[in-house]
């Protein structure tokens, strides 16, 4: 084999996956279709919106503070929200942590998290940055990235992959397609993705206006035509940021977006005569939805957008791509070495396809919720807008957003089986969550003798026998996914169903 693994797609997610196999210790190769990563000096088109699970992760592997340091915005575990009450000049403070179908929701409106809950949000980064901070970690892990370099066929049998590109040919174990939406890799596996058509168009665009006092800089501003702001969360002292959402299908999505698309977009939902003399950076996007009918055929697995896009709204296609990433890149870490059998693959579709179709469902509510018209439509906005702006209405919709409710359908009877497990603090003055910073799977053992049936898994497993301050005097055992998901636990005395726990999620023994 030239390599373990083909990576198709340098974005965030394909990135991720790749870092989580080398800290599997497999041989990743990464390749990407585009010469350059894409850079603007005015920064990212996009705001990336990181929801719980995609917070966990980053923490288990320690990119949580550079994250952190980068982003917007942050709403950590200390965040509290702004009082309600109102300030000296009479006016409560208007902070938004998000938006369901445009609707703004509140700071001062979230329920704060009881103890030993999750924040319910997260934070906004720039696309841009989040991408420099996956390409400084995939440099550090040694991942070998090639840009400018397409896959364009391959040919796949029982024990390997031939990737062919322009003018190369690379065998490798496997082959996973992280290549956004339009996936060459999904295509040519022949792998089914339906869904809906969009029903909706959208643009941003950094520009140059000759005229901008005739616009209006106040939020979004609604027409029968569609919708637009200026600035943003990424305002700054340079030239506007516009955003365009027109309710028509999007042209040729591979045409390059020009001044005159944006100026004529701009002049139909604000109805006005504005000018754009230049643009910039731009990109334009749609509510496409669609989800592939498998993560995997064969040799061959989807990951991102690949796998499904939807309305970008929310950001929650990155954190679904995300958690693909997490999930898959110790599975396949651990087939590839040999150490497990193919069938560990099967969860990956299992695991993540009902979260994929969940975020697909919210998506679709929130684009026909936003796309409707009429005093009909109108009216329903204002009870969904009525219902965001309570406490209960809006603790749900962002906790259903966050993703604090995601977790996987695993046997057991321990309240976290199938569960992040949260950073506990332990006795000896450490934390839970620094234990998986290299990608393996922590056993927690405080006096069960699940240490000694472990051993037979040998360096697979982190073994924790420090005691987690929330429980001083209790014997228990615990064992940990890779990705941080608890899998089997036992209090007491005994550690019954250990070894099968260990030989579903790790292979068998040495």
């Amino acid at each position: 084999m030239d390599y373990d693994v083909v990576i198709a797609g340098a974005g965030p997610v394909g990135l991720m996956l790749a870092c989580e196999l080398r800290l599997g210790g497999v041989r990743v190769l990464v390749v990407e279709r585009e010469a350059e990563t894409p850079r603007s000096r005015f920064g990212s088109m996009g705001a990336r919106a990181l929801n719980s699970p995609s917070v966990h992760a980053l923490h288990l592997r320690g990119l949580l503070p550079a994250v952190e340091s980068a982003a917007a915005m942050w709403l950590g575990t200390d965040f509290e929200p702004p009082s309600s009450e109102p300030g000296e000049a009479g006016e409560r403070p208007d902070v938004f942590v998000g938006h369901f179908a445009g609707i703004g929701i509140r700071a001062d409106r979230l329920r704060p998290p009881g103890p030993g809950e999750e924040f319910l949000g997260a934070g906004v980064i720039a696309q841009a940055d989040l991408e420099a901070i996956f390409e400084r970690r995939a440099a550090e892990l040694e991942v070998e990235v090639r840009r400018g370099v397409s896959v364009t066929a391959f040919e796949s049998d029982v024990d390997s992959v031939t990737v062919h590109f322009e003018q190369d040919v690379i065998r490798a174990g496997w082959l996973v397609g992280a290549d956004g939406g339009r996936s060459t890799v999904r295509r040519l596996a022949g792998i089914d993705f339906p869904g809906v058509d969009p029903v909706f168009t959208g643009r941003q665009a950094v520009v140059d206006l000759d005229d901008p006092g005739k616009l209006v800089a106040d939020g979004w501003q609604q027409s029968e035509h569609g919708s637009y702001v200026v600035g943003g969360w990424a305002d700054g002292d340079g030239p506007p940021r516009v955003h365009t959402v027109e309710y028509t299908p999007p042209p040729d999505r591979d045409a390059p977006v020009t001044a005159a698309e944006i100026q004529d977009s701009l002049r139909r939902v604000s109805g006005t005569d504005v000018t754009v003399t230049r643009v910039h950076v731009a990109t334009r996007y749609a509510d496409t939805t669609r989800q592939a009918t498998t993560y995997r055929r064969g040799r061959v697995l989807l990951c991102g957008d690949a796998a499904h896009v939807h309305s970008p709204a929310g950001g929650q296609g990155l954190n679904l791509g995300l958690g693909d990433a997490v999930n898959l890149g110790w599975k396949l870490a651990l087939v590839t070495r040999g150490a497990a059998p193919e069938e560990l693959l099967d969860t990956y579709t299992a695991e993540r396809h009902p979260i994929g179709a969940w975020v697909q469902r919210w998506s679709l509510a929130q684009t026909a919720l936003s796309a409707g018209r009429g005093p009909r439509a109108d009216a329903l906005r204002e009870v969904v807008a009525d219902l965001l702006d309570t406490p209960d209405g809006a603790t749900y919709v962002v906790s259903k957003v966050g993703g604090a409710w995601q977790h996987y359908d695993l046997p057991g009877d321990f309240p976290l089986i199938g569960r992040r497990v949260p950073d506990l603090p332990l006795d000896d003055g450490t934390t839970l969550a620094p234990r998986f910073r290299d990608g393996r799977a922590v056993l927690l053992d405080t006096g069960m003798g699940a240490a000694e049936v472990a051993a037979e898994w040998g360096d697979r497993i982190e073994l924790v026998t420090a005691s987690p301050l929330a429980f001083p005097d209790q014997k228990l055992a615990a064992l940990m996914r890779p990705d941080g998901y608890m899998a089997w636990a036992a209090v007491g005395g005994e550690v019954p169903g250990l070894r099968e726990a260990l030989t579903t999620w790790l292979g068998p023994p040495a």
